[in-house]
C-alpha cells in the first residue's frame, strides 16, 4: 500500500525520477520558469523548495556541499541558486514558488502547469 507517502512516482524507477527531478530544478534555476506536466511540477515544487530552504542559510561550506550533493549535474546551476536565488527568500518562511496552470496538451489532454519563482 502507498498510503500517505506523499510522493508521485511518475511511472519511473526511483534513480530516474530523481535524475529528472535533478534536471527539472536545473532548468527552474537558470531559466526562471519550467512548463511540464502537473504532476511533475507539483513533486519538482517540492524538491525545490526543500534545496532553497538549505541554500538560503548562506554561503559556507557545508551549505554547498549539501547543494552540490543534491543537484550534482550543474554546478553553474547550484552557485546560482546560493548567490543569486535563495538570499532573496531568508525572510520569507516557506512557499518559494507558484504553480500555474497553463490548460491541457492538445496531444494527449494531460493537464500542463508551470513553476515560477515568487
Amino acid at each position: 500500500m502507498n498510503h500517505q507517502k506523499g510522493i508521485r512516482k511518475l511511472s519511473r524507477s526511483t534513480s530516474h525520477r530523481i535524475a529528472l527531478l535533478r534536471n527539472q530544478s536545473i532548468q527552474l534555476i537558470n531559466n526562471g520558469t519550467l512548463c511540464t506536466t502537473k504532476a511533475r511540477v507539483k513533486e519538482v515544487q517540492k524538491f525545490v523548495e526543500r534545496i532553497v530552504t538549505v541554500a538560503r542559510k548562506g554561503n559556507d561550506f557545508n551549505i554547498i556541499r549539501r547543494v552540490n550533493q543534491m543537484l550534482p549535474y550543474d554546478k553553474e546551476a547550484a552557485k546560482k541558486l546560493i548567490q543569486e536565488i535563495a538570499p532573496k527568500y531568508v525572510d520569507r518562511p516557506g512557499g518559494y514558488t507558484r504553480v500555474i496552470p497553463m490548460g491541457q496538451r492538445a496531444s494527449d489532454t494531460a493537464t500542463i502547469a508551470r513553476l515560477e519563482w515568487v
